[in-house]
């Protein structure tokens, strides 16, 4: 399963946050890029099978729009 993320600085702790729109409250954390990209991973495989054993949608629908900027 292929899924979009966001990364951006964590401004107070320094490092990283990543989160998956497409799963509502998957967000996570790294002191790197790269550990923080391991750990979504991780807390993506967590995330979906608590929906799956709670029988939620694994996934909602996510888009692309374009906007003028």
């Amino acid at each position: 399963m292929r899924l979009v993320i966001t990364m951006y600085p964590d401004d107070e702790d320094g490092g990283w946050v990543v989160e998956c729109p497409a799963i509502p409250g998957c967000i996570s954390e790294g002191d790197t890029k790269e550990e923080a990209l391991e750990n979504i991973q991780e807390a993506i495989v967590l995330c979906l099978d608590v929906r799956r054993a709670k029988g939620m949608p694994l996934i909602v629908e996510t888009y692309e729009i374009e906007v003028a900027a």
